[in-house]
């Protein structure tokens, strides 16, 4: 299995709820959202949380990920992880928060960019016309202003981190052309609706005939819920033959997958899912690749 190799985690969240406020970690707390009741994750989890869920897997890496802290923290959130990674060497890649569609986006990017181990940044752009799945309410990609702030993340060398639902990927794909620059990472596999699997397919096509797009292995419970690893095995297989085993990558998105099951239980299926693969394509999927696109420096 998967334990035997290095492993980067190319999602991972860490909050101090005594530091920064994350209002969708903030009650009351309801069942009807996207993720279901967030409440049994409601607590600080810190980096020794996340180690020790982890216990069993050689982990090399971590990449954090925006948390959904409140949007006047997003730079507090980098500078806190800014102090763990120079203290304890982790977090080794900072994925920031900013509202690209805001008039002020470049001063908050420049402002991040200065954090060495930022590399890129995740502006949540989910939506969907069900509104129990959807997390905004209207489509901030189709607005110039949101373009705009997309064009400057080249300036300052920074990725994108993709949360998105499929419907929204033609459009995407063609921004993304226009900034062959610009590294971007598709979080939670493309998230894929149920009864939506030919939207997910042909939007998930567009964003694979470009370059600079990788996608991450995780968040099998975002869309389907139970998840299981028949259902999962099927989602992970052809987000990788999309992909190329060089451009996917496994993460656990933890602690936020903990509301759909433990570590082992994610992490064991998607070992078991590719357990078949050469040695290199294994190693690239669970550390090489994160390392490269990352742009991490590990010895993996």
């Amino acid at each position: 299995m998967a334990r035997d190799l290095p492993f980067i985690d190319a999602h991972v969240h860490l909050w101090d709820l005594d530091r920064i406020a994350y209002p969708w970690l903030t009650p009351p707390f309801a069942d009807d959202g996207p993720n279901g009741s967030v409440e049994p994750i409601a607590r600080t989890y810190l980096l020794d949380d996340y180690l020790a869920d982890a216990e069993g897997w050689d982990v090399r890496g971590i990449v954090h990920v925006d948390a959904g802290a409140d949007g006047a923290a997003a730079l507090a959130e980098t500078q806190w992880l800014q102090g763990m990674a120079d203290s304890r060497g982790m977090p080794n890649a900072i994925i920031a928060f900013a509202p690209l569609d805001d008039p002020d986006a470049e001063a908050l990017l420049e402002a991040h960019a200065a954090h060495p181990n930022v590399r890129g940044i995740r502006h949540i752009v989910n939506w969907h016309a069900d509104p129990r799945r959807t997390y905004s309410p209207r489509d901030v990609t189709l607005d110039d202003a949101w373009a705009r702030g997309f064009g400057l993340l080249g300036k300052y060398g920074l990725s994108f981190d993709l949360q998105a639902y499929p419907g929204q990927f033609a459009g995407l794909a063609r921004l993304i052309a226009r900034h062959p620059e610009t590294q971007i990472i598709i979080n939670h596999a493309g998230m894929a609706v149920p009864g939506e699997w030919e939207q997910w397919r042909a939007g998930m096509a567009a964003l694979a005939a470009l370059p600079n797009v990788a996608t991450k292995l995780s968040g099998m419970g975002f869309t389907h819920r139970p998840w299981s690893l028949d259902q999962a095995r099927g989602y992970i297989l052809e987000a990788i033959e999309l992909f190329g085993a060089d451009r996917a990558m496994f993460a656990s998105d933890f602690p936020t997958d903990k509301l759909f099951g433990s570590f082992a239980q994610h992490l064991d299926a998607y070992a078991e899912i590719t357990a078949d693969f050469t040695q290199t394509e294994r190693r690239g999927l669970w550390a090489r690749n994160a390392n490269r696109i990352y742009r991490l420096g590990l010895d993996v």
